[in-house]
């Protein structure tokens, strides 16, 4: 039984904290479309006028992000009480907001991608959008904007057109996530990290993103961002006041004109950790609609690096993807000299090569040229290459070691695709980039690195990881090998990547050359795999240990499956076809017994929606299935 003292000392904290923030006021609740995930928005004024703004979002009656604050740090264009007090600018132009109203809207509409997981997308939600203004000045005005989804939830915070004032420098953002106890994050310090899995606290840096989290009642949830083309990158950091609190950490300040809007902060919910990558079009969704008038030569397929750069190889090169169904190869660094300098001229060709011949012989077996062109030539000649690739027939430039992060080179790195997307260029980026649904307005944008692939040769359980993670914010150039000999895992692993790792440019062969291939027959996955899906479903899976991914082009389904560095058994249930249709499916697995340096088999059996198949993986194994109709 608690004691005068104990009571009266909660009675005077109860007044202390009624003083300093009063009752919650303008809360709404907003529902998405299917009623399943509720987003609560309100806002608490204490008695000197300061102003601070909440949500919390449930999915199914669980809490999925508790009270968290929203937050902006301007520098500039304070109230009048702030600048009396000399309070400290950077934190303070929230405090004095009134509110002026309320915005609700619905849409159902549904599009579609030149290329993707789907083949129809989708764009169902619930928005809000609530306006205010600042109290010693009406020309300054905010929004806060909540569109809620099915599959999640996206809030961004938008400053609609200042006739008097339209300049403004974002020092910080301060969006908090507040999580559940007990949450996990899969946690990366950089874009091509590997992953921990780590309690909320004690983190050496700030997290990558998007970050996945599975949460002690059973969810799973991807904090991620949108639409991010003219600002500064956002990580994830935590703060240092409040428990098992993610907050929104800026690379670096952005200088911003209104009317404009922040990039989108979302929460994708699954009750599987599969559902958040069939749910990751919502990152799509938040993005404009596609601004290139003809795609007609925007393609997705296969591409494989030619490493000799010389004339004989390229034809080497050429005639290897053509006999193996590949669509493109790629004439990496050093094609034009010393890449790594500011006196490159990625205008002529240094290396012992034809290029038009090269191309045209390209041409004749239907495969298109890719160029690697690294940071200081696309600086330094950004203007002139463009046109120059176009008139000799290139099909696509790979840009590497960009500079990523400060609202700079965000907008430098657009305007490349935008000048690309004028010439007829797909683009891939490398290095730390990571994609944020850009590829919908600029689909010529066909995918990006931010991921530690075969390049860097990660085990199984990185592997297992990445799906979960990395995949979930779109295309990732995971560069799969197959036959160098420094790979970790097994064959039929590589071949399985090939479905699980979704790009449509997808590379393959990585660090490969043609002589390596000895007649191995399980190539032929690789042959008949496409990159670009009308459908995609995850069978199952659990975060670094396993995943099925399925994926149907057409009529064809085709099937991957990964397990970690451990052995596993795993049964796939085909209920997801297609209840009057049966297929033959190919099956490709590890096999010791099959003498070939790969030691992959290949088993056929008939398949139906009833089928049930048990598979037996090796550590660090996998295996790959091609469904086609009987």
């Amino acid at each position: 039984m608690k004691t005068v003292f104990q009571q009266l000392s909660a009675l005077i904290i109860c007044l202390i904290s009624c003083t300093v923030f009063g009752q919650e006021i303008n809360k709404t609740v907003i529902e998405s479309p299917d009623k399943q995930i509720f987003t609560t928005f309100y806002q608490k004024n204490s008695l000197e006028g300061k102003t601070e703004f909440f949500y919390t979002v449930s999915y199914k009656g669980k809490s999925v992000i508790l009270e968290s604050k929203l937050d902006l740090a301007i520098d500039n264009h304070l109230s009048e009480l702030a600048m009396a007090l000399k309070v400290d600018k950077q934190t303070k132009w929230f405090d004095n907001l009134e509110f002026t109203g309320k915005k609700s809207i619905s849409k159902d509409t549904t599009w579609k991608p030149i290329y993707g997981e789907k083949s129809l997308i989708r764009d169902n939600y619930n928005e809000t959008v609530f306006s205010f203004k600042k109290a010693d000045n009406n020309d300054y005005t905010i929004q806060f904007v909540f569109r809620v989804y099915n599959e999640g939830v996206a809030i961004r915070y938008y400053f609609p057109e200042n006739p008097k004032g339209s300049y403004y420098q974002i020092r910080a953002e301060n969006t908090e996530f507040t999580m559940p106890e007990g949450s996990t994050a899969y946690y990366a310090r950089w874009a091509q990290a590997k992953y921990e899995a780590l309690p909320l606290k004690n983190w050496v840096d700030d997290a990558e993103r998007p970050l996945t989290l599975s949460l002690k009642n059973g969810l799973f949830v991807s904090l991620a961002e949108a639409a991010m083309v003219d600002y500064s990158r956002t990580k994830f950091k935590l703060s240092t006041e409040k428990e098992n609190t993610i907050l929104t950490s800026m690379d670096d300040k952005v200088d911003a004109i209104s009317y404009f809007g922040t990039p989108w902060r979302t929460i994708i919910i699954g009750e599987t950790a599969g559902q958040l990558i069939e749910n990751n079009h919502l990152i799509l969704n938040l993005n404009k609609p596609n601004k290139i008038k003809n795609t007609d030569w925007i393609k997705a397929g296969k591409i494989m690096r030619e490493m000799t750069l010389t004339t004989e190889g390229a034809f080497s090169a050429i005639d290897f993807a053509a006999k193996h169904h590949l669509q493109y190869i790629l004439f990496d660094w050093k094609w034009y000299g010393p890449a790594l300098t500011w006196d490159s001229d990625a205008t002529q060709v240094k290396a012992k090569m034809d290029m038009p011949a090269i191309v045209k012989y390209g041409k004749k077996k239907g495969i298109g040229i890719w160029l690697y062109v690294n940071k200081q030539a696309l600086v330094k000649q950004g203007e002139e290459l463009f046109p120059l690739y176009k008139k000799w027939g290139i099909k696509g430039v790979k840009f590497g070691f960009v500079q990523v992060g400060s609202h700079r080179w965000t907008t430098w790195i657009e305007d490349m695709i935008k000048k690309c997307a004028d010439n007829n260029l797909m683009v891939n980026i490398h290095d730390d980039w990571r994609p944020t649904g850009e590829m919908r307005t600029y689909p010529n944008l066909m995918t990006a690195e931010g991921i530690r692939g075969n390049e860097e040769f990660p085990d199984a359980t990185h592997n297992t990881t990445l799906p979960f993670t990395r995949g979930i914010c779109g295309a990732g150039d995971y560069t799969v090998c197959y036959f160098d000999k420094r790979l970790k895992n097994t064959h039929a692993h590589q071949l399985a990547l090939s479905v699980v790792m979704y790009s449509p440019i997808q590379t393959l062969f990585w660090y490969d050359k043609p002589t390596a291939y000895e007649g191995e027959p399980e190539v032929e996955f690789f042959e008949k795999v496409p990159t670009t899906w009308d459908e995609t479903k995850i069978i199952q899976g659990k975060i670094g240990e396993y995943i099925t991914t399925a994926r149907r082009n057409g009529n064809d389904w085709f099937l991957g499956t990964l397990t970690n560095n451990e052995a596993r058994n795993l049964t796939i249930n085909f209920d997801f076809l297609p209840k009057n249709k049966k297929y033959v499916a190919k099956i490709y697995a590890d096999d010791d017994t099959v003498k070939t340096k790969t030691q992959v088999g290949i088993t056929t059996q008939i398949i139906d929606s009833s089928s049930i198949l048990t598979i037996n993986l090796k550590p660090k194994g996998g295996q790959a299935i091609w469904l086609h109709e009987q």
